[in-house]
């Protein structure tokens, strides 16, 4: 009896030992170098972190376009015009210089008519130096300084797809509250940077930004292609005023 259960434990032992190798030759190096989870992990995490860094590039970008929004509204002037026939006329236009120098569209300041325009919680007198009905542009001075301007972008380094936003004033109230909007390049048309944002015709003239806050151009509201947004470039814009 004895020499049996001696016999059964030593069977186990043996049964113990094999198996042991077993596992650690075979079994255990295969969980350890392909866990069960592992096919899972390397399809999901990809997908993951791509979405992490497009969130985290949204965000980034709203962020920025959000602060240069209040950098860029001191620059804006609203322009208001009763034409001769009894139109009025509404729209934007920018600061060019500290001491009153602004630019705007021609068409929103047709000869013979009433003008008005508001800054900086104002709405000083003025004086229309100069229209250029080619490139829809006009110069006026205005008297008030302390106006605060904004620098142009270069336009050779502006490519498609390029974020950019205009701001304009509402005059729906009182005191012309501003408007923004926000889209991207998708076009160059000869003198004519094309965007994709869609606005009303009183946004005419809206100064149109980069994400840094400089100035692409000036806004032209295309009416008969549902209000597309295009732009009068900066470079144009410099040449007429004289910079």
């Amino acid at each position: 009896m004895a020499a049996k259960s001696l016999f059964q434990i030593i069977a186990i032992f043996i049964i113990g030992m094999a198996g042991g190798i077993f596992a650690d030759q075979i079994l255990w190096p295969y969980f350890i170098e392909r866990p069960l989870f592992a096919q899972y992990k390397l399809e999901q995490s990809p997908t993951y972190i791509t979405q992490k860094q497009e969130l985290t590039m949204y965000v980034q970008e709203n962020t920025a376009v959000r602060e240069s929004v209040q950098d860029v509204l001191p620059a804006v002037v609203g322009v208001k015009t009763k034409t001769l026939s009894g139109e009025v006329l509404e729209g934007s236009g920018l600061v060019l210089t500290s001491d009153g120098l602004i630019v705007t569209l021609a068409n929103l300041v047709p000869k013979g008519s009433e003008f008005s325009f508001f800054v900086d919680g104002k709405w000083p007198a003025f004086q229309i130096l100069k229209r250029d009905l080619g490139n829809n542009l006009a110069l006026i001075k205005l008297e008030k300084g302390g106006l605060k301007s904004r620098g142009f972008v270069d336009l050779a380094k502006i490519k498609l797809a390029e974020p950019v936003f205009l701001v304009g004033l509402d005059f729906a109230t009182t005191t012309p509250q501003a408007t923004v909007n926000a889209g991207i390049i998708v076009r160059f048309a000869g003198d004519v940077i094309k965007t994709n944002i869609v606005e009303t015709s009183k946004m005419a003239g809206s100064p149109l930004f980069n994400i840094e806050g400089r100035v692409v151009g000036l806004s032209v509201i295309d009416e008969t292609s549902g209000g597309r947004v295009s732009a009068i470039p900066a470079d144009i814009i410099r040449t007429f005023a004289g910079f």
